[in-house]
């Protein structure tokens, strides 16, 4: 079994060999060195920054104002709901034998659908389903 260690290699400490020849990665010869800028010696050029055409800082502009257009539409569009009026209700007491669509049938308005009434009683009661217990006391609304 063999072990390798393997370091990272530092700038400045490495020393070549005696006659050993320098390798060049792509991009370091003498024709990117004209092209690099200047800097001090044994540190790394800083990228460049930033630069947009004239296209691009126009498409940036309208990034901005449609992004900004839709976030002011939201804003302006959101209301808060106005003050809704209590439902009067009467709390009921289940006697062994009743449905909620009795009870519904008896709090129902004439004219009014039974099925719109048996829907309300178990939004205001909260009920997992349409059954009830005898004894369970429930909210009607009134009218």
């Amino acid at each position: 079994m063999s072990a390798i260690a393997i370091a990272p290699a530092l700038r400045g400490t490495a020393r070549p060999r005696a006659g050993a020849v320098p390798l060049l990665a792509a991009g370091t010869g003498a024709r990117a060195a004209a092209h690099r800028p200047a800097g001090r010696a044994g540190t790394a050029a800083s990228p460049a920054p930033l630069r947009l055409t004239r296209r691009g800082r126009a498409v940036v502009w309208c990034l901005g104002i449609a992004l900004a257009a839709g976030v002011g539409g939201a804003a302006a569009s959101a209301q808060a709901d106005g003050p809704v009026a209590a439902t009067e209700v009467r709390r009921v007491v289940v006697a062994p034998g009743d449905t909620l669509w009795d009870i519904a049938a008896d709090a129902a308005s004439p004219g009014q659908d039974v099925r719109d009434v048996v829907l309300r009683l178990i939004a205001l009661n909260e009920l997992p389903s349409g059954g009830l217990r005898a004894g369970q006391t429930i909210v009607v609304p009134v009218g």
